[in-house]
């Protein structure tokens, strides 16, 4: 039977994530040591395991509001307006999704029309694009540049921006590179922004793992508010990718459109997720703190090797990614994956992976013990000697 007939094109259109496929060959070689997903090594911090189990204890078994549990949407809004000193109504501007992936797919399904064309700088997350195909609408790439520390430009952007440009999707923490905006840096976009009516999906799941400087959310960039839709999680920040947990935090007008497409996608989170949630919020800064200090450790470490060795790289200021060079090799980046997973045992993404851009590339998360880093770097410096 041709099951391909029945396919529809904006699926074939779509390829699987490389970052699973070399992740998936680490378990063909026996010895591998894993540089490739970006999930912390940490377990979920147990007062907020216990939170859940007293969720169960007590029955809550049951759907919650399609928004989310309001005690958790209050918790946010106080997160967000302590940490990034950005305001929103728990009631009206606040959605708890199925992690912060969902949350972009419900962002650019909501906004996204046939042939309106969605702005993503490259080297990124590999999601934005075969979202926005899936949408029906055109993903434009981007590119942001190593020299630049891969901070977007605005006049790169420029270059970029047509009659049919409607959201820019904005990264950062940046997965791959660690790259990291300023205040200085958004302040300079804004005016194109505002310039071409853009709508923002900043993606801020990284927002907790910045190293030297606090960070600043785009939504607090003035007159940005009314422009942005701010994606965040607790994936990251608190050690929970299993749970599955997000949120979006829009304007009002923004959340009532994006709250009905999130509706008939999933109903709600899980309600049990939803309580350990309010106790990280409530109680887990100081954890926040503990795995940052340790990631930014293994940070420095991984950096400062690569560098003695000979791959290039600029200081990553965010996320748990380095972001090396691997132009002086003479491979491509697949064929550096490939030959350095297979000859020294090593798995690290191709940086094509997250766009063109990223062709001469190669991601590393530094998401592993220091004794996984340390035995990693050994096998990688042996493995370059060869170039």
């Amino acid at each position: 039977m041709d099951y391909q007939k029945y396919v529809a094109q904006r699926a074939k259109d779509i390829e699987i994530s490389t970052i699973r496929y070399f992740f998936n060959m680490v378990n063909e070689v026996e010895g591998a040591i894993s540089l490739c997903i970006g999930e912390p090594d940490f377990t979920t911090p147990e007062h907020i395991n216990q939170a859940a189990v007293e969720a169960l204890n007590q029955g809550h078994t049951f759907y919650t509001p399609n928004a989310g549990l309001l005690e958790l949407r209050e918790e946010i809004a106080k997160y967000l307006s302590r940490r990034h000193k950005v305001d929103y109504k728990p009631e009206s501007e606040i959605i708890v999704t199925i992690g912060a992936s969902q949350a972009i797919d419900v962002a650019i399904r909501t906004l996204i029309e046939p042939e309106d064309e969605v702005l993503i700088p490259q080297p990124s997350f590999v999601a934005y694009k075969p979202c926005t195909i899936l949408a029906g609408g055109k993903p434009v790439s981007v590119p942001t540049y190593q020299e630049d520390d891969f901070v977007l430009r605005p006049d790169v952007l420029e270059k970029y921006i047509s009659k049919k440009s409607k959201v820019l999707i904005l990264p950062y923490p940046n997965n791959p590179t660690g790259a990291v905006m300023t205040k200085e840096a958004y302040e300079k976009l804004a005016p194109v922004i505002k310039k071409h009516d853009l709508l923002v999906i900043a993606d801020e799941i990284y927002s907790e793992l910045t190293y030297g400087a606090d960070y600043m959310a785009f939504a607090g960039i003035s007159d940005m508010r009314e422009r942005t839709i701010t994606i965040n999680g607790f994936s990251k920040s608190y050690a929970m990718t299993g749970w599955r947990l997000g949120y979006i935090a829009a304007p009002e007008d923004l959340t009532k459109e994006m709250l009905k497409v999130h509706q008939y996608n999933v109903t709600c989170a899980a309600t049990m997720g939803q309580y350990a949630a309010i106790e990280a919020l409530r109680n887990g800064d100081e954890d926040i703190k503990r795995m940052r200090s340790e990631y930014d450790k293994r940070r420095k470490f991984l950096f400062e090797s690569l560098r003695e060795m000979g791959l290039e790289s600029f200081e990553p200021k965010g996320a748990f990614y380095v972001f090396p060079s691997i132009k002086k090799t003479g491979l491509s980046s697949e064929e550096f994956a490939k030959r350095l997973l297979h000859e020294a045992k090593v798995a690290a993404v191709p940086g094509n992976s997250f766009g063109e851009n990223g062709e001469g590339f190669v991601r590393m998360a530094y998401a592993t013990s220091m004794e996984n880093l340390e035995e990693a770097v050994k096998r990688i410096g042996n493995f370059i000697k060869k170039f």
